[in-house]
């Protein structure tokens, strides 16, 4: 089930950015704030919860800020369901494209982006805490007419 994501999954949100993200995960703090902007958090809620979307949407642009499963819950269609929930609240709020940075040393996640319709646009060199580049990705979102 996705849903959005509330105050009580704070804890679970930054034990999978810990699984997932490493030296750059989020920590409590950070993860609130983003509770409390005016952002798309959603979750994925499995009982546990296995993975999460954060977007922020301004004007016509949607800023895919985050994307993580947990490892058991990868290759499941969890994140493909958390960003196309995602996606849907975007253009709902006006957006018409989805824009997103990726570590090229990430081969995976460049795969995943791909099969979901992201091409580069840009890339930005050194990017990350390991050096690696971030490839920035777009995909244009249909508008319901």
């Amino acid at each position: 089930m996705i849903r959005p994501a509330v105050a009580a999954d704070v804890e679970a949100l930054v034990a999978l950015e810990a699984d997932g993200l490493g030296a750059d995960a989020w920590g409590a703090q950070a993860v609130r704030d983003e509770l409390a902007a005016d952002r798309i958090v959603l979750v994925a809620d499995e009982s546990p919860v296995t993975g999460y979307v954060d977007v922020s949407v301004a004007a016509d642009v949607a800023d895919l800020l985050r994307i993580v499963v947990s490892p058991s819950s990868r290759r499941s269609g969890t994140a493909t369901a958390l960003l196309e929930a995602a996606v849907a609240r975007s253009v709902a709020l006006g957006a018409t494209r989805m824009l997103l940075e990726v570590s090229d040393a990430n081969p995976g996640a460049i795969a995943f982006y791909d099969r979901l319709g992201f091409v580069p646009v840009s890339r930005r060199r050194r990017y990350y805490r390991d050096g690696a580049d971030a490839l920035v990705l777009e995909r244009p979102l249909a508008q319901e007419s």
